[in-house]
């Protein structure tokens, strides 16, 4: 390989591992915000500034609106654009509507759960997302169902007391990891019909405007307690929301599907060593047995993907 072969691999995999560390680390901004504002004032506040940071990007991009093409058009055409914004909307918030559900039992979950668990557990969406798709008729292969008994015999270990009962929040983030396999699935769609920068901020902005109007009758929403949880709000709107999701749109233009793999996967790994340096959260040994058991799942799940990054790289 290459000189600059090797230096374009080494930098897609630094912006690849620095988006893992920001998302591991969003979850200890999470609980850190929740001691002044309500689960669904923080996502509100976060998702509008993930909105507002994606600007820059799209007035520098400067996208072409959906549905719009040069020159004057007749009748037909321009019925046909406004049928297409119309569909982008639409789309958009669809996809706001599922990151609202991921986004909101993910949150009040962590009301009740440790950030290290909640970053394993959130990343059971990696194993799910194939599964859902083998039941809709696309083909999967033995490493998917291997990474999925793997990540269900870890949650054992992880959530799971010795009475059989799951602990309340692991459940409430067990349930967020489905809508955020749903919403992965319907992006994997959209992404190719309408711009991706374009459908981020539209579906930020309604997963915002879903957790307002929830915030508003449920939870006291004083600007002071807002102001108090100024640094943990920014830290998860700005750099989890704007700045990962930039990242990570660089980072996998050109890196290797088997690199992409396996560093996101270690989301996980820093949501627990954020949670035990800034909160001096714990995992006892069964719970480190139930992580290392979901990592292994989440690579497992990803097997073919990573020897097919392999193989393009040999």
């Amino acid at each position: 390989m290459s000189a600059v072969a090797d230096t374009r691999t080494l930098k897609t995999d630094s912006l690849l591992l620095t988006t893992a560390l920001i998302w591991g680390l969003a979850f200890t901004a999470q609980r850190a915000g929740m001691e002044f504002v309500g689960p669904f004032t923080y996502n509100a506040v976060r998702f509008a500034l993930g909105a507002l940071s994606l600007l820059p990007l799209l007035i520098f991009f400067r996208p072409p609106a959906p549905g719009a093409q040069r020159g004057p058009a007749n009748a037909g055409e321009q019925l046909d654009r406004r049928q297409n914004r119309v569909r982008f909307l639409r789309d958009g918030a669809i996809a706001g509507a599922l990151l609202f559900g991921g986004s909101s039992f993910q949150q009040v979950g962590l009301v009740y759960t440790t950030a290290g668990k909640a970053g394993f557990i959130t990343g059971l969406y990696v194993v799910i997302v194939p599964i859902v798709g083998a039941l809709l008729g696309r083909r999967t292969d033995r490493g998917r169902w291997t990474g999925a008994i793997l990540a269900v015999i870890g949650l054992y270990f992880l959530s799971i007391t010795r009475s059989f009962t799951i602990h309340r929040g692991d459940f409430l983030v067990f349930l967020c990891a489905f809508f955020f396999a749903a919403h992965v699935l319907l992006l994997s769609r959209l992404s190719r019909l309408w711009n991706p920068l374009q459908l981020a901020a539209v579906q930020y902005l309604i997963c915002s405007l879903l957790s307002f109007a929830v915030a508003i009758p449920t939870e006291s929403m004083a600007i002071g307690a807002i102001l108090q949880a100024w640094l943990p709000i920014f830290y998860g709107g700005v750099f989890s929301v704007g700045v990962a999701y930039s990242l990570q749109v660089i980072a996998q233009r050109e890196a290797h599907p088997a690199h992409a793999a396996i560093l996101l996967s270690l989301e996980g790994a820093f949501a627990a060593l954020g949670g035990f340096l800034v909160l001096g959260e714990l995992l006892s040994p069964r719970d480190i047995l139930g992580c290392t058991l979901m990592l292994a799942g989440m690579l497992a799940s990803q097997s073919s993907t990573i020897r097919a990054g392999l193989r393009a790289r040999a």
